[in-house]
């Protein structure tokens, strides 16, 4: 078995590598044929939305799509469709060029088999119009909208002709709404809002659909508060779920806004978009001839069954039955799904692992496996390390963003770079090889100490005292980043989870002598990692490189040593 340790190692690293992307490209476009939900016809919906320039500033292009929705929903057997016009708006405030216009949302309705005036309404919301000129480094363009929001537009309109398949089924109605002007600072939907609260009067539930870019997992990534029913229905219907609690705290703090913002504190509701890749997102490149049917497909797998089950339960014909005042912990594990935890579960949870991390810390102590001062120095050197990497990160961001004259903004959204993906895995990549490389001119620096002892063991006790030192340092630390953030944001799942595989695994080895469960922790660390890092680091862009790669290297700093032990041919004292 010891000469297929490193075999198994590599196997577990290139599986969780696989199974993150695998997972993530899930599920399958179907066909024009499919009798279920169709990314080809959506796409021909979207071909026909983006094929000319429709932002405010062109209102013949941006009436000819308005038009083409109208048919459409008519085309559906939609009850109503209604057009709520507000006239000489003005906007985008504080921008490069302000335009006046008017703006006319869409409004269509489709009542349950049985109506009466006290139904309760799904309300699925996009809007139709595209990104007004944006200046880029080497010049001002304009969006198509084949994704931001074709995909939105698109896939409520296939979402509707497959849930009107079981309307004698519902117990809720559906209404539709099409805003336009988001673009230009929400103004379609804060027109609405403002002048015709009706329209959401009756609304139990509001779906609002965007696009950050045209590839990638579709995220939920923002809830209304108080989600612990919103998420327990979402968890229950949606297929292939991707979702964090911590995105919405993230978008909580940053300077972006959907129409979603306009209405998430008055009715309950979930925000899906896609995040990558930014360098299409609001430019010429988002047109029709970039569309990912994958992510057009991962976009029904979600918000079809969740329409689906909210129309035909009779439970939610109370208009407030997804309102509460409790938030939900919740995250996706690929190949366990979605996770989720009361607020008091998560800290129960936390203080579990907390205890089991610090017992195991005490019991290796008492063995001998480690002091205690050693451990410290070397959590303060993985920290001063940490920070180290999270200033080259953004220092790399900012020589990028420099040579292609992109506006570079710390911790913020950069777009214009061109290559700045390649850049991130580049930075990544050689930051993890610096690691490992350290690493070993540490260990190497052990053995040599001890070189001339009498004892043939020394040098490879030394090895494993140094692996057991970095271990527990890197780890030690990572403890009190989890405990830190779990007392002030209620979040650390990219903390507590490689904590919890790494202490685990080092109790399982103990109580079995099977070296089995390290390879088994590191792909499980890795496949989180690899899921979670590539959501965060393409929503944030590389303007936050240094934070990603400084994540990236805590796991680096637990899975280095954690294999060495396992490799290494050593008996337990």
């Amino acid at each position: 078995m010891k000469r297929f340790r490193p075999l198994i190692l590599a196997a577990a690293i290139a599986l969780a590598g696989l199974l993150a992307y695998g997972l993530w490209t899930l599920p399958k476009p179907q066909n024009a044929d499919a009798e279920g939900f169709s990314s080809a016809r959506v796409a021909n919906d979207i071909k026909v939305i983006s094929r000319q320039h429709h932002s405010v500033a062109q209102p013949a292009e941006r009436a000819a799509v308005r038009d083409y929705l109208v048919a459409r929903l008519e085309q559906l057997g939609a009850d109503t469709v209604m057009l709520y016009r507000y006239d000489s708006l003005r906007g985008p405030q504080n921008k490069h060029v302000e335009y006046v216009f008017d703006a006319v949302n869409v409004m269509a309705q489709f009542a349950p088999s049985s109506s009466s005036e006290d139904d309760t309404y799904l309300m699925l919301v996009a809007h139709y119009d595209s990104r007004y000129s944006q200046p880029m480094p080497k010049d001002t363009v304009w969006s198509y909208g084949a994704a931001d929001d074709g995909y939105g537009l698109g896939v409520i309109l296939e979402t509707v002709s497959q849930v009107l398949k079981s309307r004698n089924d519902w117990s809720q109605g559906l209404k539709v709404l099409f805003t336009d002007a988001e673009e230009a600072g929400m103004m379609g939907m804060k027109a609405i809002a403002g002048n015709d609260p009706e329209v959401f009067g009756n609304v139990g539930l509001l779906i609002n659909l965007e696009a950050r870019g045209p590839w990638g997992p579709v995220l939920l990534f923002e809830t209304s508060p108080g989600n612990s029913k919103l998420v327990g229905l979402y968890g229950s219907a949606a297929s292939y779920p991707v979702t964090y609690s911590l995105t919405s705290v993230v978008y909580s703090f940053m300077p972006n806004f959907t129409d979603f913002t306009v209405v998430k504190d008055e009715i309950p509701g979930m925000n899906f978009s896609t995040v990558a890749d930014v360098n299409h997102y609001h430019t010429d490149l988002d047109n029709f001839a970039n569309i990912s049917e994958k992510s057009i497909q991962h976009y029904g797998a979600q918000v079809l069954p969740v329409a689906e089950k909210y129309l035909t339960s009779a439970e939610y014909a109370d208009k407030s039955y997804l309102a509460s005042d409790k938030d939900l912990t919740y995250f996706t594990v690929p190949l366990f799904g979605l996770v989720t935890f009361s607020k008091t579960g998560y800290l129960i949870f936390n203080i579990a692992v907390f205890v089991l991390f610090l017992l195991l810390f005490a019991l290796e102590g008492v063995r001998g496996r480690l002091k205690a001062a050693k451990v410290f120095r070397t959590s303060v050197a993985v920290l001063g390390a940490a920070v180290g990497v999270l200033a080259l990160g953004e220092l790399t961001a900012w020589i990028c963003a420099l040579c292609t004259g992109a506006q570079f903004k710390i911790f913020g959204v950069v777009a214009g770079i061109g290559f700045d993906n390649a850049a991130m895995i580049a930075f990544i990549s050689v930051m993890a090889a610096v690691c490992v490389l350290v690493y070993v001119f540490g260990r190497k620096k052990a053995m040599r100490k001890v070189s001339g002892s009498m004892r043939t063991s020394a040098p490879a006790n030394a090895a494993l005292q140094h692996a057991y030192n970095v271990l527990y340092g890197a780890a030690f630390l990572v403890f009190v980043l989890a405990a830190v953030l779990v007392g002030t944001l209620g979040e650390n799942l990219m903390f507590v989870i490689p904590l919890l595989c790494v202490s685990g695994a080092m109790v399982l080895y103990h109580l079995t002598s099977l070296k089995l469960w390290m390879p088994l922790s590191i792909g499980l660390v890795l496949l989180h990692a690899f899921s979670f890092l590539y959501a965060l680091a393409m929503a944030l862009t590389i303007g936050a490189l240094g934070a990603v790669a400084m994540l990236a290297f805590m796991d680096v700093m637990l899975l280095v040593p954690l294999a060495d032990i396992y490799l290494m041919n050593m008996k337990k004292k």
